[in-house]
């Protein structure tokens, strides 16, 4: 396993924009922000705050604007 989130900052149907923080994870005592690639709503949050994730996990996705 790669790392464990620490926080997860969205919920399913929050709209975000690119560079938004929308989870963080800790590896290697450090701690990593995800961050939105584009602007989006989220589709789906695949972890909680605990959850061990392993490299390449999908963490959150997003839907297309309409």
């Amino acid at each position: 396993l790669a790392g464990a989130v620490t926080g997860v900052c969205v919920r399913p149907g929050d709209a975000v924009k690119k560079g938004e923080t929308v989870a963080m994870i800790e590896a290697m005592k450090m701690e990593h922000r995800l961050t939105a690639p584009r602007d989006g709503i989220v589709e789906t949050v695949s972890v909680s705050a605990g959850d061990q994730v392993a490299i390449r996990a999908v963490i959150v996705s997003l839907q297309n604007l309409q």
